[in-house]
């Protein structure tokens, strides 16, 4: 390598060097500021590509996406002293570059730290001024919404920092007293449960009583349309044999004995005594004349 070559490669690095002490880029998920001898004297810089003056200038870049923080878990007493293990995590940005470099010195380890004592805190606040149910269930949405709103303010406040949402993952009770609280809600819903039967029993035996009167005025109501069916039938039969007997009640009175006989004298082993001269052997009689 002669030593035309050796200062064009030597010029080309340093050509490269100063070029990239000269131009730099910000990303569109990057917050950026430009420091000019540890001073800032551009803020909150836009995305693409800018300059700036070598070695006299520096530019400092933060991650300007949406970041999650875990709180540690703590214990918290409500307003009736009772004990409450709570996992939360809070979602958060940058919002005010400046403030955030000067806070911080850009260190998001320390806006990490601090923003989870203050989540601590804000959980302590508010966990104590409301009692178990409100917390678990009752009032759950609003203590997110009013410690969300509070740590936005004093987070943008001091350190340039947007609280976007603070959640709570898990709400437990300590080790040493779930168990005496679990055996109390399975005492309340084995009373509960016990109610529950009681006026469901209750309520079936008025349901079978109510059926058993049903069933009870239904066969009453039957037997009397039956009883009413067969008397008129039996008044129309006993019409229809009135009006047969009116119109030949001679023959009427054949008929009946020649229906009788076969009746009578079906058992050859019955034995009558009866008057000859009888009016039941009339036609007998007749029928050998």
């Amino acid at each position: 390598m002669n030593l035309k070559t050796m200062l064009m490669a030597v010029g080309g690095l340093v050509f490269v060097l100063l070029l990239s002490n000269i131009l730099y880029i910000v990303h569109e998920t990057q917050r950026a500021i430009l420091l000019r001898f540890g001073a800032v004297t551009e803020f909150d810089l836009e995305p693409g590509l800018h300059w700036k003056i070598p070695f006299a200038e520096q530019v400092q870049r933060f991650d300007g996406r949406v970041l999650t923080v875990d709180a540690p878990e703590e214990r918290y007493f409500t307003l009736e002293q009772k004990p409450l293990r709570v996992d939360a995590f809070a979602k958060w940005r940058i919002g005010d570059v400046a403030r955030y470099y000067t806070s911080t010195s850009g260190d998001e380890l320390i806006a990490r730290r601090l923003l989870q004592e203050r989540v601590n805190e804000g959980l302590r606040n508010q966990i104590s001024r409301r009692d178990m149910h409100e917390v678990i269930s009752g009032e759950r949405d609003q203590l997110m919404a009013e410690l969300t709103t509070s740590l936005n303010e004093v987070m943008s406040r001091e350190i340039g920092v947007e609280v976007i949402d603070v959640r709570v993952k898990r709400i437990d009770l300590p080790t040493d007293v779930e168990n005496s609280v679990f055996q109390r809600m399975n005492s309340a819903r084995e009373i509960e449960a016990k109610q529950y039967r009681a006026s469901g029993e209750e309520k079936a035996i008025g349901i079978r009583a109510d059926a058993d009167r049903q069933v009870t005025v239904l066969n009453a109501e039957a037997y009397r349309e039956a009883e009413e069916i067969r008397g008129t039938g039996d008044a129309a039969a006993a019409k229809v044999y009135a009006d047969a007997f009116n119109k030949d009640p001679e023959f009427y009175a054949f008929y009946r004995r020649v229906t009788a006989y076969p009746q009578v004298f079906s058992n050859k082993d019955d034995q009558f005594v009866l008057d000859p001269d009888s009016d039941f052997f009339r036609y007998l009689k007749s029928h050998d004349r």
